[in-house]
This record gives structure tokens, C-alpha cells and sequence, in this order.
């Protein structure tokens, strides 16, 4: 009797953390962000005060989110919310 494993091969992924230039996992999303948030202060910056205070506002911006990225993944699971107390389920399928 075969099993279904060799019947069916099934892709099971990478087996890796995402991780993108030492940035993992949901901190990508907010790299994308500072990094998005940095061009838009470099347009905004530049329209009222000049080219040169646009891009340092923009490189400042950057380097900011990123630092803070880098700052928060350091903390690892430490870094979650752990509330305390019992929490309360209501069943919602009940009437």
C-alpha cells in the first residue's frame, strides 16, 4: 500500500524565516513604509525649503524608521504584548 505522500508531492515551502537585508518578517512591511514616508517628506520638504533640506529630510526619515526597525527586531519575543489576566471568550454562535 503506498501513502499519499508519494502519490501527491506537496510543496511545503521554504522552511526559512522571510528575511530581506537582516530585516525580518513583519519589520519588512515597516521598512517599505519608512522608506515610502521618506519620499514623500524629500517631495514635501523640497517644495517648500529647497532640494538639499528635501533629501536630508528624506535620508533622515530612512535612517530613522530604519534604526527603530532594527532597534524593536533586537528585542525578539520579549517584545510582544503579554497581557495579564484571564481573557473572556464569548460564544458567538450562541443565542
Amino acid at each position: 500500500m503506498e501513502t499519499a505522500e508519494t502519490d501527491y508531492p506537496v510543496f511545503k515551502g521554504l522552511q526559512k524565516p522571510l528575511e530581506f537585508m537582516g530585516i525580518r518578517g513583519r519589520f519588512l512591511t515597516y521598512a517599505a513604509g519608512a522608506i515610502g514616508l521618506s519620499f514623500v517628506g524629500f517631495i514635501v520638504f523640497s517644495i517648500f525649503m529647497g532640494k538639499v533640506v528635501g533629501f536630508a529630510a528624506m535620508v533622515a526619515i530612512a535612517l530613522a524608521g530604519l534604526l527603530t526597525i532594527y532597534v524593536k527586531q533586537r528585542g525578539g519575543l520579549h517584545a510582544k504584548k503579554r497581557r495579564k489576566g484571564v481573557l473572556i471568550y464569548r460564544d458567538l454562535y450562541r443565542h
